[in-house]
């Protein structure tokens, strides 16, 4: 079974040290990356595609140095490689403006505020791991036991 890809990323280290370690649920089926900043993050997509490795999901702050996590997350829903990877803005500073552009271009599908509830990401992700998994076609089976039971009934349904 290839390990299917999460990608945090946030400037502050032990904000991205907590993320991972809330994460850590999932580590024994995907792999979970940390970046530091957005220009991180695009070197790894650019790695994992060069791999044609899954990236399932991209957690980003949005607030960082030199690009932000909507640029980010704007750019990741642009580039037709990366169709499908799910994208949650974990922020405690986004403006309505912030959160607008994360809607309407960078295509996020959902938004934690800092400080967060780690059992609400683990469903939060649980969530849409689940929906990539399926919506890409990829056997189910074998991560069955960390996908979300009530997204996966609904979309086998459907």
């Amino acid at each position: 079974m290839e390990k299917i890809n999460i990608i945090c990323v946030d400037d502050e280290r032990d904000v991205l040290e907590s993320v991972s370690r809330d994460l850590d649920y999932f580590s024994d089926i995907f792999n979970i990356e940390e970046c530091e900043s957005a220009f991180e993050c695009l070197a790894l997509l650019e790695e994992f595609d060069a791999q044609q490795k899954y990236v399932a999901l991209i957690i980003s702050d949005h607030i960082m140095p030199e690009k932000s996590g909507v640029e980010l997350l704007t750019e990741v829903a642009m580039d037709n490689r990366f169709l499908g990877t799910k994208k949650l803005l974990l922020t405690g500073l986004a403006t309505q403006a912030d959160t607008i552009d994360a809607i309407n271009n960078a295509k996020i599908d959902n938004f934690l505020e800092k400080v967060w509830d780690p059992k609400q990401l683990l469903q939060m992700v649980k969530k849409l791991l689940t929906e990539y998994i399926i919506e890409k076609g990829i056997g189910y089976e074998e991560y069955i036991e960390k996908l979300d039971a009530p997204t996966l009934y609904r979309l086998l349904k459907s």
